[in-house]
C-alpha cells in the first residue's frame, strides 16, 4: 500500500516536472493567404431588409447613417452595407485545401451585434496566389423553435439567428450535421446542413449547471456571488474551442477562461495553476459525461483560441495574451508577446486531471527564410501578432493551418492604422507534431 502511494506520488511529480519543462519546437512558414477585411455577403433569403446593413450599434446608440461611426484605430466607419464574412473563430480542415470556418457573432458583444446574421462557410484556399474563395455560406436560423429562449427574430417566419442570440466560437461536423460551441450560454448547438437548429444544450457536466452572465436565464451582471447549484463562467469566457474524437462519439468543449471560484472569489486554480475546464458530451445522446479535465494556463489573464484533436487523444490548443501588434515594430501600445500552440494528450494529466503541456510552437517567431509572407517578416522571422488567433487544425502529417479572427473592424495587429485581414497560414511543424 505504502509502495503504491509512493509510486503514485513519484509519477505525479515527474509529470508535473515534465509539464513545467515543456519543449519549444520550430515552425516554418509554408504558405500564406488572406481574405480581405472588407468582405461581405448578402442577408439570407427570407430575412428582413433590415439585415442589408450591419454595425448600427457598435457605438452604443443606434446609428442608421452608412459609414457614420468613424473608428480612429482602423480608419474605417460603420455601419456597413451587407453582412460581415470575416472573423473566423473556428476551423476544420476538409482536405484538398478546403476548410470549414465559423464566423464570429459580429462585433464582439451581445449588445452591439443584433443586426449580424450568424453563419459558417466552406472556403477553398489558393495558396499559390494567396487567395481565399468562398464555396458555400450557411446562415443559421431556428424555424422549428428549438432555442429555449426568445431570439431576436422570435416573431418572424425566417427566425434568423443573430449575434445577439449566440456568440458562436467553435464548430465540428458530425455526420451531415454540425455542432457549434457558444460563449453566451455557454450553449452547445446542433444545426443541420441548412443551418436550422436541431438542439440547444445547456452546459451540465456531471449534473452541475454552468452559466455565463450573458445567459438569458441568469439575472446577475458578473460572478461575485454563487447561485445555488450553478457554476458561473466569466463574461466572454464560454466555449472557445471544441474538439471531437476520431470516431465522432465524443465532443470535448473547452471554456475560454477559468470559471469563477466562490471559495477564493477569483478564477479557478487547480494544482497551483489557473485552469480552463474541458468537458465531454455525446452528440448521439446529447448527454454530458462526468469527466472534467483542466487545461493549465501560463497566466490567468490568458485565454485559449481553438482546440482540435489531431490523432487519437493528441490535440492542439492555442493559448494567447490580449496584446496585438509586433513588438519589433515599436508602434503598438500593448504589443503581442504570448501567442503559442500547445500539444496535449487527453490521457496525460496529473492526479487532479490537469493536462500536461507536451510541447509548443511560438507564433511570434515563425521561420520564413524564403520570404513567403507579404507582410510581417523581419530578418527571416515572421510573426502572427493578432489579439485573437482562433483557428488551428492539422492539414497533413507535417503541416497545420492557423488563422486569426480579425474582429472587424476593431483589431489592428498587422499594420498600424489598418484593419486586420483574415490571414491563413500553413506551418511546417513536423517535429512538433511528433513530440513525445
Amino acid at each position: 500500500m505504502a509502495k503504491t502511494a509512493c509510486a503514485t506520488a513519484i509519477a505525479a511529480f515527474l509529470l508535473c516536472n515534465a509539464a513545467q519543462a515543456q519543449e519549444a519546437f520550430p515552425a516554418t512558414l509554408k504558405a500564406h493567404a488572406q481574405l480581405s477585411a472588407h468582405s461581405f455577403v448578402a442577408a439570407p433569403e427570407g430575412a428582413s431588409p433590415y439585415y442589408n446593413v450591419s454595425g448600427r450599434f457598435t457605438k452604443g446608440a443606434r446609428n442608421e447613417t452608412l459609414y457614420g461611426n468613424y473608428q480612429e484605430a482602423s480608419g474605417l466607419s460603420l455601419p456597413f452595407p451587407g453582412q460581415p464574412l470575416q472573423g473566423f473563430s473556428g476551423i476544420r480542415s476538409l482536405g484538398d485545401d478546403r476548410f470549414l470556418v465559423l464566423t464570429d457573432n459580429g462585433f464582439g458583444a451581445k449588445a452591439n451585434s443584433s443586426d449580424v446574421v450568424l453563419m459558417f462557410n466552406i472556403v477553398k484556399v489558393n495558396w499559390t496566389e494567396g487567395r481565399v474563395a468562398i464555396e458555400k455560406t450557411v446562415q443559421l436560423s431556428d424555424p422549428d423553435h428549438k432555442v429555449p429562449f426568445p431570439i431576436m427574430n422570435e416573431a418572424t417566419e425566417a427566425r434568423t439567428l443573430t449575434g445577439a442570440d449566440f456568440d458562436i466560437e467553435s464548430i465540428q461536423p458530425v455526420g451531415e450535421n454540425y455542432w457549434i460551441g457558444d460563449e453566451f450560454g455557454p450553449w452547445i448547438i446542433e444545426v443541420n446542413g441548412e443551418g436550422h437548429v436541431q438542439r440547444v444544450l445547456a452546459t451540465k457536466p456531471g449534473g452541475k449547471l454552468i452559466q455565463s452572465p450573458d445567459n438569458f436565464f441568469v439575472q446577475t451582471p458578473n460572478p461575485g456571488g454563487a447561485l445555488k447549484d450553478t457554476v458561473l463562467s466569466y463574461r466572454s469566457g464560454g466555449y472557445e474551442g471544441m474538439a471531437i474524437s476520431e470516431d465522432q462519439s465524443t465532443l470535448y468543449p473547452l471554456l475560454e477562461k477559468p470559471v469563477f471560484d466562490p471559495e477564493t472569489g477569483g478564477k479557478k486554480h487547480v494544482s497551483g495553476k489557473p485552469v480552463l475546464s474541458m468537458f465531454e458530451l455525446s452528440p448521439e445522446t446529447g448527454e454530458w459525461g462526468d469527466m472534467v479535465r483542466y487545461y493549465p494556463l501560463e497566466d490567468e489573464n490568458h485565454a485559449i483560441g481553438d482546440f482540435n484533436l489531431i490523432e487519437g487523444t493528441r490535440g492542439l490548443i492555442i493559448e494567447r495574451d490580449n496584446g496585438q501588434g509586433d513588438p519589433r515594430e515599436g508602434w503598438a501600445e500593448n504589443p503581442a508577446t504570448f501567442k503559442r500552440i500547445y500539444l496535449i494528450d487527453l490521457n496525460r494529466m496529473d492526479e487532479n486531471n490537469v493536462l500536461e503541456k507536451i510541447a509548443y510552437i511560438d507564433l511570434m517567431s515563425i521561420q520564413d527564410p524564403e520570404g513567403i509572407a507579404p507582410r510581417g517578416t523581419i530578418d527571416g522571422t515572421f510573426s502572427f501578432p493578432f489579439v485573437t488567433i482562433e483557428d488551428v487544425d492539422r492539414v497533413d502529417e507535417t503541416t497545420i493551418v492557423v488563422a486569426n479572427d480579425n474582429n472587424y473592424p476593431f483589431s489592428v495587429g498587422r499594420e498600424q492604422g489598418r484593419a486586420d485581414d483574415n490571414e491563413m497560414i500553413l506551418l511546417d511543424v513536423a517535429d512538433f507534431l511528433n513530440a513525445q
